[in-house]
């Protein structure tokens, strides 16, 4: 099981891996393998886990200019791909029509022995990859949906295909579970049960998202959707910061009513219902460090007082801040 990407013009190989046997035969394994390299202009830094039936992968791409390179595999995969970054474009030689993938945007790829070109527009790409072997995805498979039968004759099939033409935006709970298994401390088969605990319920979303009506954004344009995306990455990476809604807004470009609506949307919850969701999550974090009192975590997190931090996490998790702690 070989990919390779290749420059166009001399064919030289930019980047050739082999799958592993952990993917292929059912063992308590797990490999995991990085890189980091510059060429032809580009910079990248890629991770990548293996264990029985499921390749995950992820990185970034930072392009001083667009790039476009050659590939090709020689295996069968169902692929679980999340654009977090960027502008990625696929033409494969046995798709009627490129796969695009922007910012913040998923779908799901059937590929079989396919060989093609893959462009990246300048500046940075971000991206997971998490490949299936045909009988692990079939585990999961659902009945009973036009989408699935079509999907279900392309694999029998062999013809690669997508489960949808029109890419679907990435929810807040697929967010959340995109981080867990990008930042996953575990070690050994702990991490890989984990991971694919992980897997199986991102997958799930995408099926329930794909299942529900199809996606259209009301009233909202790519521009403001862009903007409203830009809001989240500033709060997950600002917890600890306070800002009204209006402040946010007039940082990303739009005003308080357009984020409003758009998040509400987007996400399934409001602006500071998400901030503070991920404020909580953290908490159970540090709480788990012995260092830091319940006052101290109550404090970072923003709440003047203790008790009325306990009462959040209770509302939130169902428990105490100290009985979590033991």
């Amino acid at each position: 099981m070989n990919f390779q990407l290749y420059d166009l013009q001399d064919n030289s190989i930019v980047i050739q891996k082999e799958y592993p046997g952990s993917f292929r035969v059912n063992q308590p394994l797990l490999e995991e393998r990085s890189f980091e390299m510059k060429s032809h202009g580009s910079e990248w830094r890629y991770q990548e886990l293996y264990f029985h039936g499921v390749h995950i992968g992820f990185g970034d791409i930072r392009l001083r200019e667009s790039l476009t390179l050659g590939f090709k595999s020689d295996f069968e995969t169902i692929e679980m791909h999340f654009g977090l970054k960027g502008c990625s474009k696929g033409l494969i030689d046995t798709m009627d029509s490129r796969v695009v993938f922007e910012s913040n945007s998923h779908n799901i790829i059937y590929a079989n022995q396919v060989a093609g070109e893959m462009h990246w527009e300048k500046d940075l790409v971000q991206l997971c990859e998490i490949n299936m072997t045909a009988a692990f995805f079939k585990r999961f498979l659902p009945e009973g949906f036009a989408d699935t039968d079509r999907f279900r004759n392309a694999m029998e099939g062999g013809k690669s295909s997508l489960w949808n033409k029109r890419n679907y935006p990435i929810n807040r709970q697929m967010y959340q579970l995109l981080h867990d298994i990008m930042h996953c401390d575990r070690q050994g088969m702990f991490k890989r049960m984990f991971l694919e605990a992980k897997v199986i319920e991102l997958l799930l979303l995408q099926l329930e998202q794909f299942a529900a009506e199809p996606w259209l954004p009301q009233g909202i344009n790519k521009r403001d959707v862009d903007k409203i995306y830009a809001v989240r990455e500033y709060i997950c990476h600002n917890l600890y910061k306070h800002s009204s809604l209006i402040d946010l807004a007039h940082m990303a470009g739009t005003n308080e009513f357009v984020l409003k609506k758009g998040f509400k949307e987007l996400f399934g919850t409001t602006v500071f219902s998400f901030w503070n969701d991920l404020k909580m999550e953290e908490a159970k974090q540090l709480l788990l460090d012995q260092e830091l009192s319940i006052a101290e975590v109550a404090d970072r997190m923003g709440y003047k007082h203790p008790r009325h931090f306990s009462t959040a996490f209770k509302r939130k998790f169902g428990i105490l801040p100290l009985a979590w702690r033991r």
